[in-house]
């Protein structure tokens, strides 16, 4: 039998409510710093929630050009620049001699919303002669996998994963197991939203889903404290370059960490709440340990999915209770959406993203706005400042409506 090919990430992209690339996003994310403020990009008076984690100063036209910048939703322009960095950062150069070897991609949860509205609304005001011929290929959730692929020129195999919250961290781990199983050598996988919209607000707020501590936007997303009320939106891309070590190594790319587990299951059990007791996290995280060839033991983090929903974090704490056993209370364990908000099927590439910065630098993110206990979040949440700490092996946590649950293991890069 073949031993599946390892697997290293060699370059990062990042654009999100903290940060425009990644040095700025880690250097927020370590600081404590929050990116969550009033909604800046359209009149959200009438909405129950007003705030948002948004990224600002953001220009597309710089990295794509004015004309192609106007044919792509906002989705899609954030994963085009997180690509680009990322294949910079990775000194990967596309060309003839491989592009048929490099793949793409790059999950949404709810792809081109923002272009979807805006076509609803000119449909109904204007009709339907004035519908953008762009329309069509500008909200479909694939494009920005597609456009990726077509900016960077990388012919491998390419798709979006859609599964909610747990998009982009499918994204990841499949795109992993391509590589393993020689499907391809290079993937740019990772993530990409932009559902900071009136439709996306209000249909959340109808779920009762949302935040609205709109008088104190840095303090509204609290995940595992006893105040949380909902999660804050967010919106941004992360994308990792993932090789097989032995092509990285060949052409002298430096790996910054290695995916060495991933773990997926379903809870079948409701279309929103999570499975009594985090069953189905449970079982994926346990189906990631056994992937990496690891015991619980191993873990020295855990980058968790906490959202600041009330449901979330209690059963999500008891499925790491479920895992780690005793040692649950010795793991630290910390949600960087405290900061960034929640960027929906982004979220899993931007902790994937993190985990690895978090290895590399030697510190754990915190949790920030622990202010009120909760007997039923009652481990170590790294609460509101960032903690030195060697880490060797990291876990990320992501879970989607649908009952989606992934978890992937990052390690310290050994050769």
């Amino acid at each position: 039998m073949i031993e599946p090919r390892r697997v290293v990430v060699t370059g990062i992209g990042v654009v999100c409510p903290v940060g425009l690339d990644r040095g700025s996003t880690w250097e927020s994310l370590a600081a404590g710093c929050s990116g969550v403020r009033p909604i800046e990009r359209f009149d959200a008076s009438a909405l129950q929630t007003r705030i948002a984690g948004q990224v600002v100063g953001f220009d597309p036209v710089a990295t794509m050009g004015r004309k192609e910048a106007r044919r792509a939703d906002r989705y899609t322009q954030l994963a085009v620049v997180a690509a680009q960095e990322a294949l910079s950062q990775s000194g990967l150069r596309i060309d003839e001699s491989n592009a048929d070897r490099v793949g793409a991609l790059i999950g949404s949860g709810m792809g081109g919303i923002e272009t979807l509205e805006a076509g609803a609304k000119t449909l109904l005001e204007q009709g339907p002669g004035r519908i953008s011929p762009f329309f069509m290929p500008m909200f479909l959730p694939n494009m920005a996998s597609g456009v990726v692929a077509l900016t960077v020129g990388a012919r491998g195999p390419n798709y979006a994963p859609v599964s909610a919250c747990a998009s982009s961290a499918h994204a990841l781990g499949e795109a992993a197991m391509m590589i393993r199983r020689g499907w391809a050598d290079v993937m740019l996988a990772g993530g990409s939203e932009a559902a900071v919209t009136p439709l996306s607000i209000a249909g959340f707020n109808a779920m009762g889903a949302l935040s609205t501590r709109n008088d104190n936007p840095p303090a509204a997303s609290r995940p595992f404290d006893g105040g949380r009320d909902g999660f804050v939106i967010g919106e941004g891309a992360a994308v990792l370059i993932l090789e097989s070590l032995d092509g990285a190594l060949a052409r002298g790319a430096e790996p910054l960490a290695e995916l060495s587990g991933y773990g997926a299951t379903d809870d079948a059990n409701h279309v929103v709440q999570p499975a009594p007791g985090g069953a189905g996290a449970a079982r994926a995280m346990q189906a990631a340990l056994e992937d990496a060839g690891l015991s619980q033991g191993a873990i020295d983090y855990v980058n968790a999915h906490g959202t600041s929903t009330p449901l979330n974090e209690k059963f999500e704490t008891q499925s790491l209770k479920a895992v780690f056993g005793d040692r649950a209370f010795q793991v630290p364990i910390s949600s960087t959406k405290s900061m960034t908000g929640h960027l929906l099927g982004a979220a899993g590439a931007l902790e994937g993203a993190i985990a690895v910065e978090a290895i590399r630098h030697g510190v754990i993110p915190p949790t920030i706005n622990q202010e009120t206990s909760d007997p039923d979040c009652d481990l170590d949440y790294v609460p509101n400042t960032a903690r030195p700490a060697p880490l060797r092996h990291v876990m990320s946590n992501s879970m989607g409506f649908g009952g989606h649950n992934v978890s992937l293991i990052f390690s310290a890069f050994r050769g």
